[in-house]
């Protein structure tokens, strides 16, 4: 490796660590904004949308901007999973606790390869199918569920499902995003973001807004800095990083997550739960980089592309994204 490229991935590992480290505080922000999930994800919408439409149209990549009319459409589609991803991902942190949202949430990367393999006829091998089955026992222990929260119908319960289905539609918008080439991931996530406005308007509840005053601080927060600046850092990343290392820093932010959780809030995990944390961190990483690396490609659109969804939950994971 040259100096040059050193260089090049050692920039890469800070802005990829940044973004991480931003991604773990989205929690906080989306609980102290104290507006509801349906309103947290419309106004992150639109403040997205002004933030990275402002880098796109300053950058000039409109002019050039690469779809046609199915990659449009696959974005679209994506950008409904995503929102509605966020929506679910929100909603487990009332019902759960942020820490047990994230870690429950990252168990994305088992969806994407179970649901291309049912979807696509994706080959999906013993030893895969075996780190799944390992991930989902972590799961169980993470999520702290026992049977008597099955006969209560506690919302318990009910949040550890909002951010396993978050994870599902997180898996779908990976799935489709991975089928658009020649997109700069830029544009495909502020289609995303925009698509969300129109979807989640007749949902947003703007007579409960009235009085949340400096509470706007939050919500804005969650537009330009989770949204804008930590797609930006994460793309810029993308290009520069193979896949392991990639894979490898993404589990920074359910750490700084779980870290925001216990300083702010005093929530942390129990001692069971803790370990199943490494399983799924151990099943992740051995899913992950069991696919064939790509090359680098020349242009960042082309590297980072098939990743776009992942900056809503690490991100559904995030939130979610991602989140």
């Amino acid at each position: 490796m040259t100096t040059q490229s050193k260089s090049a991935e050692s920039r890469g590992v800070a802005q990829l660590m940044t973004a991480m480290v931003l991604s773990g505080t989205l929690g906080v922000f989306v609980v102290e904004s104290g507006a509801s999930p349906f309103n947290v994800v419309f106004f992150r919408v639109v403040f997205g949308a002004l933030a990275l439409g402002s880098y796109v149209l300053s950058r000039g990549w409109l002019r050039d901007h690469g779809f046609t009319p199915r990659t449009f459409g696959l974005a679209v589609l994506g950008g409904v999973f995503i929102v509605f991803n966020w929506v679910f991902l929100f909603e487990s942190y009332e019902n759960t606790s942020i820490s047990v949202a994230t870690v429950v949430y990252h168990t994305q990367p088992f969806y994407v390869v179970l649901l291309g393999a049912l979807l696509f006829r994706e080959r999906l091998t013993a030893a895969k199918v075996g780190w799944i089955a390992l991930a989902f026992a972590g799961l169980i222990l993470v999520s702290g569920v026992t049977p008597a929260d099955f006969t209560s119908g506690g919302t318990y319960l009910t949040g550890v499902g909002q951010a396993l289905l978050a994870a599902l539609l997180y898996g779908l918008s990976t799935l489709v995003t991975k089928r658009i080439t020649g997109v700069r991931p830029h544009l495909i996530a502020l289609v995303q973001v925009l698509v969300g406005i129109p979807l989640l308007l007749p949902f947003a509840d703007f007579g409960a807004m009235s009085g949340t005053g400096w509470d706007w601080g939050w919500l804005v927060g969650l537009g330009f800095i989770h949204t804008g600046v930590m797609y930006v850092l994460m793309y810029a990343a993308y290009a520069k990083l193979p896949t392991s290392k990639i894979a490898v820093l993404a589990f920074v932010y359910p750490a700084v997550a779980m870290v925001m959780d216990w300083a702010v809030y005093g929530h942390h995990i129990g001692l069971v739960q803790a370990l199943g944390v490494p399983l799924i961190v151990l099943a992740s990483l051995k899913v992950t980089l069991a696919r064939p690396l790509r090359t680098r490609a020349s242009a960042p659109a082309r590297e980072t592309a098939v990743r776009a969804p992942e900056a809503a939950s690490r991100p559904a994971t995030p939130v979610a994204s991602e989140a």
